[in-house]
């Protein structure tokens, strides 16, 4: 998310008055392509196939799915504020499909392929619609998985529909608490903030305590956007004892999927095909949080088996 700007001047004015009030709007926190700045060419990767979703105002939502033989799951990944399509794709896809599963990304409305002008209400509408177009082609079998400002959508969506998992990757707790949270300790007796009232609704808090499902949440130890004691804090909100928090010590706000591990590419969404349930023990299902210096293979609940390369790397089995 890109707030350092506005931390920065809300420092800096605060310290010159000696006090102040400042309102932060949805512009200070979405940041759409300007006008003829959206990527001009488009990825093409084998295998990968465009997908568009019609949003509730009729809006086409542009995406792509990646589909894979005998996928016993679907992940939905909701990208950061910075988030393009065809500038990610290749770097992520190999990540997110490594245990098997399909893959479907969308670019948010007013970034690369969506057009639009996006809001905090509009998105999570958007979001809501990907899942259900996704989940009338394969029921019940939809992981979303939310990176940063996308934390915010997989969460309304995980905790307003029946997902399969959720993965909440280097997020924050909710709007004010973000902002705060780029104040230095000696300014913020002096910073007052007012959020718009759309922003005051994008809350992972609220959203977590209703979540229904297995949930997963992935923290960077240098991460200075939204530090480990956000997404902490989130998953202590999520009333479940099949919930996993992942603290990955040398990984950075954009790099968690990306943090070395031994060598080899980190696959966050391995999930183990119903039968082998019975040999995930209920120690751990409930095991202490895991903390790692580099990103393992994590295995997520139900659905497709970890391939051979996979089950070579540690595993945090839900």
């Amino acid at each position: 998310m890109r707030i350092g700007f506005m931390a920065a001047g809300l420092l800096a004015g605060a310290l010159l008055t000696g006090c102040m009030q400042v309102r932060v709007t949805e512009r200070q926190f979405i940041r759409p392509d300007a006008p003829g700045r959206a990527p001009d060419e488009r990825m093409a990767v084998e295998g990968v196939k465009d997908l568009s979703v019609r949003a509730a105002d009729g809006v086409a939502l542009n995406g792509v799915l990646f589909e894979q033989p005998g996928a016993r799951s679907t992940l939905v990944y909701f990208g950061g504020n910075m988030f393009h399509l065809d500038q990610h794709l290749d770097a992520l896809l190999p990540v997110l499909a490594a245990c098997g599963t399909n893959v479907a990304m969308f670019d948010y409305r007013g970034y690369g392929r969506t057009p639009g002008q996006p809001t905090v209400e509009n998105m999570g509408l958007d979001a809501l619609a990907i899942f259900d177009a996704l989940n009338a082609r394969y029921p019940g079998r939809v992981i979303v998985h939310g990176q940063s400002l996308g934390g915010f959508m997989a969460a309304n969506v995980a905790r307003a529909r029946p997902v399969l998992a959720a993965v909440l990757e280097t997020t924050a707790t909710n709007a004010t608490g973000l902002v705060e949270s780029q104040l230095p300790w000696y300014a913020r007796p002096f910073v007052s903030i007012e959020m718009a009232a759309p922003l005051r609704q994008a809350d992972n808090l609220a959203a977590a305590a209703r979540f229904a499902a297995p949930t997963l949440v992935i923290a960077a130890g240098k991460d200075r956007t939204t530090p480990p004691r956000m997404g902490k804090a989130v998953f202590d909100a999520v009333p479940r004892s099949d919930k996993r928090w992942l603290l990955l010590e040398d990984a950075g706000h954009n790099g968690a999927l990306h943090a070395p591990a031994r060598g080899r590419p980190t696959a966050i969404s391995c999930v183990p095909r119903p039968a082998d349930q019975a040999r995930i023990s209920p120690a751990a299902m409930t095991a202490a949080p895991h903390r790692a210096s580099a990103t393992p293979a994590t295995s997520l609940q139900r659905g497709v088996r970890p391939s051979t390369s996979q089950s070579q790397a540690s595993a945090v089995a839900m």
